[in-house]
């Protein structure tokens, strides 16, 4: 909860109760996820203040935008470097925590200078076989 303060947002008690539910999460959940879960605390919060306030924490850094789910966007409280292996058939996504080596060969980058990569695994989860 501590990395959400150091973000600069006001703390209102709506958005307490999201970073309470963000923290520690590890569903990758949308914004409409987030919405259906804290509003059985705050039932008159709209949608609109749940979405502001997760693209207030993804401009900020607090939280990493997915976009691997063609259907809508998913958010990952975890801002650390790790990679992900997404259920094709359920859109489970699961953290994986693993150094990859890989590379984009010179005669590829068009004058990039790479800082970083993200791997996307797919596959289908134990529940879904």
């Amino acid at each position: 909860m501590e990395k959400y303060r150091e973000t600069g947002l006001k703390l209102t008690p709506q958005r307490l109760a999201i970073l309470d539910f963000l923290d520690g999460n590890t569903s990758h959940p949308s914004a409409e996820d987030v919405y259906q879960e804290v509003k059985k605390k705050f039932p008159t919060m709209s949608f609109a203040t749940v979405y502001n306030t997760l693209e207030a924490l993804r401009s900020r850094g607090g939280l990493l935008e997915l976009t691997i789910d063609p259907g809508r966007k998913r958010y990952d409280p975890n801002t650390e470097h790790h990679h992900h292996l997404i259920c094709l058939n359920c859109k489970k996504i699961v953290d994986v925590h693993a150094d990859f080596k890989t590379s984009v060969p010179e005669e590829q980058k068009k004058g990039f200078q790479v800082i970083g990569n993200h791997v996307e695994f797919y596959g289908i989860c134990l529940e879904c076989n």
